[in-house]
């Protein structure tokens, strides 16, 4: 009997906390709803952006997202079956889902964009920039200047979008050469079928900003703010520019277009794509600079070249391996 008084009290304190488990009656998944796989999958990525310290300068990378491109029908100086085969060998299948990145330097005293993504031109997989911009930290209308590689779609459709600029506060730079171009009736008339709509986007992108007088041109190589300048490689178009950043003698270069396809183009740089204006320039600028890049162990920023996009060129027989930069917390303290 004085066994049976000490155990109740046990018996009931039991209960009690069954109850508050909830064990009394249902399973403990069945209290806290349903699992992972009865919910569903969700079927979202996480924000695109990556930080880097380049001296006194701060690097984010940005997605605007990606696009699928049939590489193998879009090549020359490269047969159809080695452009499979390249890919294939690099893991990547048919159609590639190639990378649109830019580029956000924060130089202390300027925010500068370099490329504005695609906007809505590119399909479902894009205009991600300005949502990666927020979560990195930082809203549009901070934006200070937008430096355009050149004015395809998908590094300048993002100007605008709905006939809005949505760097309201953003002068472009972009070399004369290419909005020469791209405004001309006449260039647009000469243009191949499959690259006459860029005529009309590149000016519906730009022109708002030509409106309120927020376009500045340079031609060729420039110093366009303390610590960046632009180098020609008007090959991909005729004002197709890369820029050069250094700060306490570090270097980077974001070479725009100078690669669409690097599982391909690395290992043979001679190989051009349909988006070319000039293939023979584009190619020479490519295999020119790629040697003077591989030498110097330049740091790259590529606008095509899985995200971040951040890397070096190593040579590799007749052509190049990508070496992409290690993930690293240096320098960020929060």
């Amino acid at each position: 009997m004085q066994f049976n008084k000490l155990l109740l009290p046990l018996a009931a304190s039991a209960i009690l906390t069954a109850s508050l488990l909830g064990l009394g009656g249902c399973s403990s998944s069945e209290a806290a709803g349903p699992t992972g796989a009865a919910r569903g999958a969700l079927k979202t990525q996480a924000p695109a952006y990556y930080r880097m310290q380049l001296g006194d300068f701060e690097i984010t990378a940005l997605s605007d997202g990606t696009v699928p491109l049939p590489l193998d029908q879009m090549m020359s100086n490269i047969s159809p079956d080695e452009v499979r085969q390249l890919l294939a060998a690099s893991f990547e299948t048919l159609p590639v889902e190639t990378a649109i990145n830019a580029y956000l330097v924060n130089t202390g005293s300027k925010l500068l964009l370099i490329d504005a993504g695609a906007g809505k031109l590119f399909g479902p997989y894009g205009n991600r920039l300005l949502a990666n911009l927020r979560a990195a930290g930082y809203g549009p209308e901070e934006i200070d200047a937008v430096l355009l590689t050149h004015l395809h779609g998908d590094h300048s459709g993002g100007l605008t979008v709905d006939g809005q600029r949505m760097f309201p506060n953003a002068t472009v730079y972009l070399d004369k050469a290419d909005r020469d171009y791209r405004f001309s009736a006449q260039a647009e008339a000469a243009a191949p079928a499959n690259q006459k709509s860029m005529f009309s986007q590149s000016r519906e992108s730009l022109a708002p900003y030509e409106a309120v007088n927020k376009v500045s041109l340079f031609q060729g190589a420039a110093q366009l703010f303390p610590g960046i300048s632009t180098v020609a490689a008007h090959g991909h178009t005729p004002g197709h520019t890369l820029y050069s950043i250094e700060s306490q003698g570090q270097k980077m270069v974001f070479f725009g277009d100078l690669v669409h396809a690097a599982a391909v183009q690395l290992p043979q740089p001679q190989a051009t794509i349909s988006f070319d204006a000039d293939e023979p320039a584009a190619a020479a600028d490519r295999i020119a600079m790629f040697g003077n890049f591989a030498a110097q162990r330049t740091l790259i920023a590529a606008a095509h070249i899985s995200f971040p996009g951040l890397g070096y060129l190593r040579t590799s027989g007749a052509g190049y391996q990508w070496v992409p930069v290690p993930y690293s917390l240096r320098g960020m303290t929060n």
